[in-house]
């Protein structure tokens, strides 16, 4: 399975974010424009539409944790081999948030 995907966990709630905003896009060109399903996944990018290059996905923190520090999670990452797939999770508190290239 290729392409980009990604997954939103909630720490705080212990829960995954449903309905999170996700913009991602390369180049300045928006290549999706959505929101994660019931379990807080996003297929963002079919495997034929990824090409070289760094790409930018943008989640919509702040309207997920109103009364939380950061409005926006941005993560810029690179894509050299279209062939694998490209997992972008994000793991969520009202006042931090990582990630990892997940699989």
């Amino acid at each position: 399975m290729a392409g980009i995907t990604t997954h939103v966990l909630d720490t705080a709630k212990g829960s995954p974010a449903a309905g999170m905003r996700i913009v991602l896009t390369r180049d300045e060109e928006v290549l999706f424009d959505g929101v994660t399903d019931p379990d807080g996944r996003a297929r963002v990018l079919e495997a034929d539409l990824v090409k070289p290059g760094v790409y930018r996905i943008a989640f919509d923190t702040g309207t997920h944790n109103p009364g939380g520090f950061f409005p926006e999670a941005a993560i810029v990452f690179r894509v050299e081999d279209v062939a694998q797939h490209y997992h972008v999770p994000l793991l969520l508190s009202p006042f931090g948030y990582s990630t990892y290239r997940g699989s």
